[in-house]
């Protein structure tokens, strides 16, 4: 049984509330969809870049831990399903410490379409289609958001001590 360091545990709670504030603060309202578009997903791949995959942990409880701050009590289940697996992802397909480079932000853009896609068949089983496809266009415009900002963020990384 491995156990989990300090600092790595100190990181994935820092990394958690960092996905949250980004989240729920930094955000600009879509009214169709009565939802946001956020940074939180930049600090996703901040997470993963740190962590290595166990960032998607930080990436599940910081984004779900968002919907519970804000009323969207339906969204928590499936956020904390889809943003985990998005730190999963980037995690294992770029480990810790990557490079900023055209494979990071192709596997950062898939982990946006697993948002996008995510995102669109719980909504398609809750609202229906109709409603599901009207938030597709804010859940992309999120995507290339944290797209950038993820870039931006893990250019950083090297500058910072390791969780290890």
């Amino acid at each position: 049984m491995s156990r989990i360091s300090t600092r790595r545990l100190v990181y994935q709670s820092l990394i958690a509330a960092l996905i949250a504030l980004c989240t729920a603060f930094i955000k600009l309202p879509v009214s169709i969809t009565n939802g946001y578009v956020h940074l939180g997903d930049g600090a996703i791949f901040l997470a993963a870049a740190l962590l290595g995959p166990s960032g998607c942990a930080a990436a599940a409880i910081g984004s779900a831990l968002a919907d519970t701050l804000f009323g969207y009590y339906v969204y928590i289940i499936p956020t904390f399903l889809i943003k985990g697996a998005m730190g999963l992802i980037a995690g294992l397909m770029l480990g810790k410490r990557p490079r900023v480079n055209v494979r990071a932000a192709c596997v950062y853009a898939l982990c946006e379409l697993v948002m996008v896609a995510g995102y669109f068949l719980f909504e398609t089983c809750l609202y229906g289609i109709g409603a599901a496809a009207g938030a597709v266009v804010p859940n992309l415009i999120q995507g290339v958001a944290g797209v950038v900002v993820g870039c931006v963020l893990v250019k950083i990384v090297d500058k910072l001590p390791s969780a290890d």
